[in-house]
């Protein structure tokens, strides 16, 4: 990933979380669920501004402008999750966030080695794939959901 100079959003969330470490901060990531078979899970690396009571923000990387940085200025994990559900949409213009994880604590992979390891961390990857999820939406609001407009869906994606 360094060497090559890119990275997926599971590279881009741990990256991030790494970095939260080094300046003192726990290395929480969340996963956000996507509908299956319409787009892809995204990760989040988590931060936390005690000074502001405590309220969420967020890193991650994406290829959709608006799944990327969060100010620390939500209050719940839910509410931070939701701050993405407009942008979360898939490229035929599907809204698709659909569930989130509870945090997670990196660090229980240290004996992994996961910040420094040069192989792929699938393990890591494959055991965070089959968190437990929170609904963000019931089945009922997700059939009524709108796609995605055009000008909106032109000005997200980065790249395919």
């Amino acid at each position: 990933m360094l060497v090559e100079r890119t990275a997926h959003c599971l590279e881009g969330g741990l990256f991030a979380a790494a970095a939260f470490r080094a300046h003192g901060r726990p290395p929480l990531v969340m996963q956000m669920r996507a509908e299956p078979d319409v787009d892809e899970d995204h990760l989040l690396a988590l931060y936390r501004e005690r000074r502001d009571s405590g309220c969420w923000g967020a890193v991650a990387k994406s290829k959709f402008m608006g799944l990327r940085f969060r100010e620390p200025v939500y209050r719940t994990l839910r509410e931070l999750a939701m701050s993405y559900f407009e942008q979360y949409f898939s490229f035929e213009g599907d809204r698709s966030l659909r569930a989130i994880s509870r945090p997670v604590d990196l660090s229980r992979f240290d004996a992994r080695a996961w910040e420094t390891a040069e192989d792929d961390l699938h393990d890591v990857a494959e055991w965070l794939s089959h968190r437990r999820m929170v609904a963000l939406v019931t089945p009922a609001q997700a059939r009524r959901l709108t796609r995605v407009d055009p000008l909106s869906f032109r000005a997200g994606p980065i790249s395919r």
